[in-house]
């Protein structure tokens, strides 16, 4: 590490293009390498992008004033009949998620300038591999040039192109954050991650949901066991789920003031009107790679634009880098992160340790979902012998305390070695205790650590250790159980 390098031939030896999560991650390791590094970013106001503004921190702060009203509400049940909707205001709920994002873009922006991140306000192109042009609110351009350039430019959300009426407004998932009331029926079109938790949200302030997917199945990635939990918190909730949607229409409704949503099913073909107040629409991302001077430097892209990067994120230009939504999915904030860092380890040759492939997901419904590793269809489409341990949420003594008994931990293990294969997990906490799991895993460890260690009582910990002593018993088939069906019941 060269601490007291300074750029002669070049102005910076990192230019960021973006400051999301991977722009960010990869200006503040670079900073720590001694290198010099600016960001451009359109917005100064609004460092952190995606993330901070529109994405993932809003809507997660949005989830958690949603999940207390419906904790409130479910233990002491609609005060004098009223429902969420009708006692809460969006503007109070918006104020919430509005102080989070004000205080989190005050942090970043103080942790740029204590590691001495020169922002230049503006949107940068690419004129070379080594220069980036920077056009300023006023009109002014500049060119600064850098050793070695990060796009970290992000994605934005596809538009809608079924039919629609043009009285109709749709909401995608920057404009639902204005709202200035919490409506009585919201129809979400889409069938993905974000879908749900949206459906989440305002299902738990009181709102009818209905939720058009327009695929046969919705989260197919999901452990079976895991996806029928959702299914049946679906149900309980009143969210309305139709899938293998054909949207026919969205149009308004004067005499009703309200919006129609005509469909057919693959399952029904009869035409299908569903009247809400609100249409919230998922469609995908798209990267946001035009005007940003890749033309003609060589830059691939894939067929729907993202840019083409190796295992260490470079470009096919040496000294061009890229990192988070613009090379494509995941399009997670956690992995955006993770690309930061290493793709600044790697154009600075600094030692990276060993990356584990298996990346958990989380899915912050109410409760959320986590996972990492193999399902219990994939352990046994792969031909392995395994076993698996459950622990349901109402036997953890920590749910019963915070009145969430609603989820399931699960264990897929090897059956001889007890080596730990995959963690899925339905609850209250999933997306923190699942990380118990990864780093067991990461270590090839077993399912014996969750047996043979002290974990905190009560605590939702408390529910790996019972789906460890449930899947050992399974295999060595002890228990009460297992004697009365050897013994055929006696």
């Amino acid at each position: 590490m060269d601490k007291d390098r300074t750029t002669t031939e070049f102005d910076y030896d990192l230019i960021v293009l973006g400051s999301g999560p991977a722009g960010i991650a990869c200006a503040l390791q670079s900073s720590k390498f001694g290198k010099k590094v600016m960001i451009v970013e359109e917005r100064v106001e609004k460092l952190g992008g995606t993330w901070i503004h529109t994405g993932t921190v809003p809507s997660k702060a949005l989830r958690q004033a949603a999940k207390t009203i419906h904790l409130f509400h479910s233990q002491y049940g609609d005060e004098q009949g009223r429902r969420p909707f009708e006692k809460f205001r969006m503007e109070d709920l918006l104020r919430y998620k509005q102080s989070k994002l004000e205080t989190k873009n005050k942090q970043v922006f103080e942790n740029l300038k204590k590691n001495e991140i020169h922002i230049v306000r503006g949107t940068g192109a690419l004129k070379d591999a080594h220069q980036v042009i920077v056009s300023s609110p006023d009109g002014k351009k500049s060119t600064y040039s850098g050793e070695n350039l990060l796009i970290s430019t992000g994605s934005r959300p596809k538009p809608f192109h079924g039919s629609y009426s043009d009285e109709v407004s749709l909401l995608d998932y920057e404009s639902i954050l204005n709202l200035t009331h919490i409506p009585r029926k919201l129809a979400i079109i889409g069938g993905g991650v974000n879908a749900f938790e949206y459906a989440a949200i305002f299902s738990s302030l009181g709102t009818r949901v209905s939720l058009l997917n327009e695929k046969d199945q919705y989260l197919p990635f999901l452990d079976n066991e895991i996806y029928e939990h959702l299914q049946r918190s679906n149900e309980n909730r009143q969210i309305a789920i139709h899938n293998g949607v054909a949207i026919e229409d969205i149009r308004s409704n004067g005499l009703r003031n309200t919006t129609e949503v005509c469909f057919r099913t693959k399952s029904e073909d009869r035409l299908q009107v569903i009247e809400t107040e609100h249409i919230l629409t998922f469609s995908g991302f798209t990267p946001n790679t035009k005007g940003i001077g890749l033309e003609g430097l060589g830059v691939r892209l894939d067929n729907k634009g993202f840019i083409k990067v190796d295992d260490r994120f470079k470009t096919e230009i040496p000294s061009i880098y890229a990192a988070g939504d613009v090379i494509g999915p995941p399009n997670l904030a956690s992995v955006s992160f993770f690309q930061g860092r290493l793709t600044a380890c790697n154009m600075f040759d600094q030692p990276v340790s060993e990356v584990h492939n298996k990346i958990p997901y989380t899915i912050y419904t109410i409760p959320e979902i986590a996972a990492i590793g193999l399902t219990e269809k994939e352990a046994a489409e792969e031909g392995l012998d395994f076993t698996v341990g459950r622990a349901y949420y109402s036997n953890v003594t920590q749910a019963e305390i915070n009145n969430f008994t609603e989820g399931i931990l699960k264990l897929v293990f090897d059956t001889e070695s007890l080596k730990l294969l995959g963690v899925h997990i339905f609850g209250d906490g999933a997306t923190e205790l699942i990380h118990l799991g990864q780093s067991i895993m990461s270590f090839n460890g077993d399912i014996r650590y969750f047996t043979d260690n002290v974990l905190n009582y009560p605590s939702y910990t408390e529910a790996y250790r019972i789906a460890a002593f449930n899947g050992i018993n399974r295999v060595h088939q002890a228990g009460v159980k297992y004697r009365k069906e050897t013994t055929g019941g006696k």
